[in-house]
C-alpha cells in the first residue's frame, strides 16, 4: 500500500472513530466484523464487546441492559423473529429508530454483492422534534376548527360532519337513532339582565350538566347560539324521550351560580327520528318543527316528532 493511500486508511479509520454516525460491517451470516463507538452506543456497549457477536445478540443485550434503541415489547424473541422477518429482505432499506434516551435515528442496511452488510445510523433527533412539534401545532389547530371555543365541544361543523357519518353506520346495522334539539329558554332575558359573561357562563354550565348526562360515544355540539344537538345512536323513540326529559329536569333544578347571583334555567328540546340513509339537514329540519312546538306550547317541554 502507497503511503497516500495509507494516509488515506487512517484518515477514515479517525473520521469513523470520532464521527456521531454509527457504522458498522455485518458477515453475510449476520456476525459484526467491525463498528464504531457511536454504533455500539445504539446498542448499550462498546465495540470490543460486540465484535464477532450475531445481531440477534447484539439486540438481546440491549434489551437486557436496557440501554440504546427502545424495544418495544416484553418478549425479545418475538420481537426478533419479527424484526429477522424484514433484514436483509432488500439490498438497501431505510427506517427510524428511537432511543431510550429520547434520541432518534435514520437507519440505512446495503447489502454487498458478497454478503456483507453496511450499516449507517446518522441523528435526526433536532429534525424529529421540529417533525413532532409541527405535528401536534396541527393537531391543535384541526381540534380548534372542529371544536366550540366557548363550550369545547363540536362546532357545528364537525358536529354535522360526525352525525351524517354515524347516521350511515346506524342505517348499514338497521340501529334506531334519535336527533335531539336543545334551545335555551329566555337566553335573550339572562344576557339582557347579568351581561354576556353570565349568558357565557350559562352555556358553559348546561354543556356539563348534558354531558354527564351522555354516553361517552353520544355525539354533542353547540349548533350556534343557544342552541345545540345530540345525535343518540342504537336509541328508540321512547328511549330518546327519557334522555330528553332527564337534561330538561336535570337543567331546570339547577341554578347557575354568577358572580352573586344564582340564575335559574330552562331547555326546549325537540326530537326526531331519523329514517335510514337520511342526511342532517332532513332530521334537524324536522326536530326544529318539534322543538318550535315546544317553544309555543309554553316552553321547558319535550316534544317527539312524527316518525318517518
Amino acid at each position: 500500500m502507497n503511503r497516500s493511500l495509507t494516509e488515506l486508511v487512517k484518515h477514515i479509520g479517525k473520521f469513523l472513530a470520532t464521527s456521531s454516525e454509527g457504522y458498522g460491517i455485518f458477515s453475510h451470516d449476520d456476525s459484526l466484523i467491525g463498528c464504531n463507538q457511536a454504533f455500539a452506543t445504539l446498542f448499550g456497549g462498546s465495540p470490543d464487546k460486540f465484535i464477532h457477536l450475531h445481531f440477534a445478540d447484539i439486540i438481546r443485550h440491549a434489551f437486557s441492559t436496557q440501554k440504546g434503541i427502545k424495544i418495544d415489547s416484553d418478549d425479545i424473541e418475538q420481537w426478533l423473529a419479527t424484526a429477522m422477518t424484514k433484514r436483509r429482505t432488500q439490498k438497501f432499506r431505510v427506517f427510524e429508530v428511537d432511543l431510550l434516551d429520547g434520541r432518534w435515528f435514520l437507519v440505512s442496511e446495503q447489502i454487498l454483492a458478497s454478503g456483507e452488510m453496511l450499516f449507517q445510523a446518522r441523528d435526526i433527533t433536532a429534525q424529529k422534534n421540529i417533525e413532532f412539534e409541527l405535528s401536534a401545532k396541527s393537531s391543535k389547530l384541526r381540534t380548534l376548527a372542529l371544536t366550540d371555543e366557548l363550550t369545547q365541544i363540536a362546532n357545528r361543523r364537525s358536529f354535522i360532519e360526525s352525525v351524517n357519518t354515524e347516521i350511515s353506520r346506524c342505517s348499514r346495522l338497521k340501529a334506531n337513532m334519535a336527533f335531539l334539539v336543545l334551545d335555551i329558554d329566555y337566553f335573550k332575558h339572562v344576557n339582557d339582565t347579568y351581561g354576556h359573561q353570565a349568558g357565557d357562563a350559562v352555556l358553559i354550565s348546561i354543556t356539563q350538566l348534558i354531558k354527564a348526562l351522555l354516553r361517552d360515544y353520544d355525539i354533542f355540539g353547540r349548533l350556534g347560539g343557544e342552541e345545540f344537538g345530540i345525535f343518540l345512536a342504537e336509541t328508540d323513540s321512547q328511549t330518546a324521550l327519557e334522555v330528553a326529559e332527564r337534561i330538561r329536569t336535570k337543567i331546570m333544578q339547577h341554578k347557575i351560580a354568577f358572580e352573586e347571583h344564582l340564575i335559574s334555567i330552562t331547555v326546549s328540546i325537540g326530537i326526531a327520528i331519523p329514517a335510514a340513509q337520511v342526511k342532517f339537514e332532513s332530521i334537524y329540519k324536522r326536530a326544529d318543527v318539534a322543538l318550535y312546538q315546544a317553544k309555543n306550547s309554553g316552553r321547558n317541554k319535550v316534544i317527539l316528532g312524527s316518525e318517518d
